[in-house]
């Protein structure tokens, strides 16, 4: 037995066993980046924000950080002696059974059908004490302790609800708590259906679906280790996305080497040898393909708000661990199955599959034929979708943020009816202790404060409560703040949820002039290494911005009049646009990476859009129904943001796959013809005319599908 056909067979095994081992050791760690995953306030806001600054420094006041609740007391036809008697009792067992900051204290409304107790209980800063659980046991012990003698829909006609930002942050929690498992389960789910639909086998969508689980595995077992060793933020928002990214990207990569390798099995008689010539073919659009969207995501280290910085490089992780066990896992186990695993559409060596016209080199006859035609229709279609950007909605509130309304966002809302001359969600001013008195008298002189007190004082700092005349997050009471900021001394910050809300809104505006740049910059410089060409790569960029642009258009057609979101989440413009753009330029990618290997070939330009087209539109067409259901997946989550951010994204992938990529880059790259390689050698005239291999109509050695060369599966399928 020679040395290569002992290489031949031991590679695939060790691979394989390397990877069992892998599997092994980070299944163990894996579990537990649930347990660690953080989401403070801190965590999603901007690094250099007032209210971040106010946030970090309430945390270090004595006692820690609190926890501000709102006990809410409700009847419509007016509180009676009985209801105002069960509310002193329920909040004097509170104040017996918790630690609070101060004593209880019930303030009615004028109509007298509401009566609200504002408590607080401090958050302990001691080592090993996990603050967000010591939270929630908080507003779960006092939701029980008032529970009852009443409660919302309750048969005494009294309702009670605990809201407060405190309670907000529990259900927000509650939330994120149930995200985890459902989205792993539905991705599952979503990807094997559609694996078993494209490939038409009962054996082969076990593989890809098990080599991309082995890899989301690994990228939560590689993120933990992060946040072990470097104390890494991650959020559940962040861990989310990664989970999305690597079952979508990783599948889409999966199935672009096993169409390329089905494809050799067909001329090589080896299957390893096929393996071989496949990945020689298709390996560097995949490292391309993965080195766009981890070099999009990581530029969102540039954002300064903190949940937009820290997604970036665990996102990224996600698709890198994915690309891996692609190139390594996924060929290695192909091999040692051998052709059996596509039964019963196996591909014999020697063979032809069935002649059909293919569905994509009929699309592509059409917008060869009359390509000026095809794309200013469909420039002009995206430009009409885009301008529905003018609808969209303005920035989401937190009480808007969720799906269906928990109990903290019903207490909100009826405090804002009860009290409309008066927020009931405080402003939270952190002055130096030299400044707190002057803060203090500036505060309650600034047009549209109700009312402002002195609070805790320590490490050289007095938090200063107060509460303005509008509503929270409306238009009065952010001029309030506004107004706060200009008028306090530089060395005051103003902070509190409302404010949060105002940074965010500015800081996703600052870092979109940023980090955008920097996503089309990275992007283009890898395109223009892999396709030796200027003008191809802008083609392709411009044609994923227009993408996004429409998207955003459909968002606001959708969002509000379909949907009835009040509002879009500030940092969805920016993330939808890394994401369309990196993830979009895959396509682009597949299709112009194959067009640059039949030019090489000799091909005519026409030739080589309508070949490319024809043998890689299968595979785009799988790759992005993958990817969008996988994106589609958020859009069953209780979350508004996260319904937001899989509708854009599907909605893009979509629009990319079937419209841009085959007819509007198709019908531009006809139009340039050899222009579309400028400058590189592939722009100028040969120098004589190649006969044979590489001729239209013909099979060179290297190519892929000639016509009727392989068995066509129906319009999305890429196996």
């Amino acid at each position: 037995m020679g040395p290569d056909i002992k290489r031949r067979r031991l590679l695939p095994w060790a691979v394989v066993g390397l990877w069992v081992v892998v599997i092994a050791v980070a299944a163990m760690f894996a579990g537990k980046l649930s347990d660690v995953s953080r989401d403070e306030a801190v965590d999603y806001l901007p690094a250099s924000a007032d209210s971040t600054h106010v946030e970090k420094v309430r945390q270090e006041l004595p006692g820690g950080e609190t926890t501000d609740l709102i006990v809410v007391y409700h009847r419509d036809g007016g509180l009676t002696a009985d209801d105002r008697t069960t509310a002193e009792e329920q909040l004097a067992r509170v104040a017996t059974e918790q630690k609070l900051t101060a004593p209880p204290k019930g303030i009615p409304s004028e109509d007298g059908t509401l009566l609200m107790y504002p408590i607080a209980s401090a958050v302990p800063d001691e080592p090993g004490i996990d603050k967000e659980a010591v939270q929630i046991a908080f507003v779960e012990d006092v939701r029980a302790l008032t529970s009852e003698g009443g409660g919302s829909g309750g048969s005494s006609g009294l309702d009670i609800e605990v809201a407060g930002s405190g309670a907000l942050q529990s259900d927000m929690e509650a939330v994120f708590e149930s995200i985890d498992g459902t989205l792993m389960m539905a991705t599952v789910l979503v990807v094997a259906v559609l694996l078993i639909i494209t490939y038409r086998s009962p054996f082969l969508w076990i593989v890809p679906l098990f080599v991309v689980g082995a890899a989301a595995v690994s990228s939560m077992a590689v993120v933990y280790g992060l946040v072990q060793a470097f104390d890494t933020v991650v959020s559940s928002q962040s861990s989310a996305i990664m989970t999305v990214l690597v079952f979508g990207a990783g599948t889409d990569y999966a199935l672009l080497i096993v169409a390329r390798y089905r494809e050799e099995l067909r001329r090589v008689p080896q299957p390893y040898d096929a393996m071989r010539i496949a990945l020689r073919g298709c390996g560097p659009a995949v490292l391309a393909s993965s080195g766009t969207v981890a070099a999009g995501l990581l530029c969102l280290m540039a954002a300064d708000l903190n949940s937009s910085s820290g997604m970036g490089p665990i996102a990224a992780i996600g698709v890198v661990c994915a690309l891996i066990a692609m190139l390594t896992l996924l060929p290695a186990v192909l091999v040692l199955l051998g052709r059996r695993v596509f039964w019963p559409l196996i591909p014999v060596h020697g063979s032809e599959g069935k002649q059909r016209r293919s569905f994509f080199a009929a699309m592509g006859t059409s917008a060869a034929r009359k390509p000026v035609a095809v794309l200013v229709t469909g420039l002009v279609v995206l430009g009409a979708l885009a301008l529905g950007v003018l609808n969209l909605p303005g920035a989401l509130k937190q009480e808007d943020g969720f799906i269906d309304r928990p109990e903290s966002v019903v207490g909100m809302a009826r405090l804002a009816d009860a009290f409309p001359e008066q927020s009931a969600q405080p402003i939270s001013i952190m002055a130096p202790d030299a400044k707190a008195g002057a803060a203090l008298d500036t505060a309650r002189s600034v047009s549209g404060v109700a009312e402002a007190e002195r609070g805790r004082s320590g490490g050289g700092w007095t938090e200063i409560t107060v509460f303005a005349k509008d509503a929270p997050e409306s238009a009065g009471e952010t001029a309030t703040i506004e107004r706060l900021r200009s008028t306090l001394d530089d060395e005051t910050y103003v902070g509190g949820p409302s404010a949060q809300q105002i940074d965010l809104a500015d800081t996703n505006a600052r870092d979109r002039l940023y980090v955008i740049p920097l996503v089309v910059i990275a992007v283009l410089l890898i395109l223009i290494a892999l396709l030796r060409s200027l003008v191809a790569p802008l083609m392709l960029v411009f044609a994923v911005v227009v993408v996004w642009g429409a998207s955003m258009g459909i968002g606001g057609l959708v969002f509000e009049p379909l949907l009835g979101f009040a509002g879009m989440d500030p940092g969805l413009a920016l993330l939808s646009f890394v994401f369309l753009v990196a993830l979009g330029v895959d396509y682009g990618i597949f299709l112009m990476h194959r067009m640059r290997e039949e030019a090489l070939k000799g091909a005519e330009p026409e030739a080589a859009a309508l070949t490319a087209l024809r043998t890689t539109g299968g595979v785009i067409a799988s790759a992005g129904v993958v990817l969008a259901a996988t994106f589609g997946v958020l859009a069953s989550l209780p979350l508004v943001m996260l319904v937001e951010m899989g509708l854009l994204v599907a909605v893009g992938v979509l629009l990319d796959t079937f419209l841009v990529r085959t007819y509007l880059v198709t019908s531009a790259s006809v139009l340039l013809g050899r222009k579309v390689w400028w400058p590189g050698a592939l722009s100028k005239p040969p120098a004589a005319p190649r006969t044979g291999e590489g001729q239209p109509g013909r099979n060179g050695p290297g190519d892929q599908d000639g016509p009727g060369d392989r068995e066509r599966e129906p319009v999305g399928t890429g196996a």
